[in-house]
């Protein structure tokens, strides 16, 4: 090992040290946990200091992290485009359910659809790229609903223009939110021809890094296709695409 790899190696464990100690810790105790020599440690933290990823609090001597690591992940997190992490996940959720998928993000008390994969086994469906729907009647929508506080849930209420687009359009709020408690409860939400006459989607909440319903994804297709076994069966990969993707945008329960 070359001692320019050898150096990275343990600046790097020092990091990865001070990671799990807040309050920071003295040089002696860097040097116990590392088994590194004082000087090595000195030396190294004096580097690490002056490029900004570690401070010294000169009242208690102990060193601690910045949050320079931090703004670098965040700088790949905001980089990171959700159709380029979600676009695998979804060609192979369609293959195996051959039904249309859809990918949205919210924007105020709406959903933007910005991907879809279509099928040839399917009816005609309204949806495209760039399409807004409102949240309380879709499933994409009901999913990220479900994942809010009540508060929160109120305010995407309020804005929203409630209307009555098929008889099974929920529009009353109590009815909504005994909805989403079935959703909090399944892990998935169902929209059973509220937004369009014919169509059944299911649909699931995708999370970013800091836990928040940033997208979500469903399964689209004719009612008389999604029901009994077949919408169990697609929840489950449902569930489980939704759960890839969150992991790849830094999601972790």
């Amino acid at each position: 090992m070359s001692e320019a790899v050898q150096t990275v190696e343990r600046a790097l464990t020092i990091l990865e040290v001070l990671s799990d100690y807040p309050d920071g810790l003295r040089i002696t105790e860097i040097s116990a946990i590392t088994n590194l020599h004082k000087s090595t440690v000195h030396r190294l933290l004096g580097s690490l200091m002056q490029n900004g990823y570690v401070k010294q609090n000169l009242e208690t001597s102990k060193y601690q992290l910045t949050f320079k690591l931090f703004e670098l992940g965040s700088k790949k997190i905001k980089s990171m485009d959700i159709v380029s992490a979600a676009k695998h996940h979804i060609s192979t959720l369609n293959d195996k359910t051959n039904e249309v998928i859809h990918l949205v993000v919210p924007e105020g008390a709406e959903v933007i659809y910005v991907y879809k994969a279509e099928t040839l086994n399917t009816i005609r469906m309204h949806s495209y790229i760039g399409m807004k729907s409102p949240m309380y009647c879709t499933a994409v929508g009901k999913a990220i609903l479900a994942s809010l506080s009540p508060s929160e849930i109120m305010e995407i209420w309020e804005k929203s223009t409630i209307n009555k687009n098929t008889p099974n359009t929920i529009t009353d709020l109590d009815d909504l939110m005994k909805e989403l408690e079935l959703v909090k409860a399944q892990g998935y939400a169902v929209d059973k021809e509220e937004n369009e006459l014919g169509v059944t989607c299911i649909g699931t909440a995708i999370f970013d890094y800091t836990g928040a319903p940033n997208a979500a994804i469903s399964i689209s297709g004719p009612t008389s296709r999604i029901t009994g076994e077949k919408m169990q069966s697609f929840a489950k990969l449902l569930i489980e695409t939704s759960e890839q993707i969150s992991n790849e945008l830094g999601y972790r329960k």
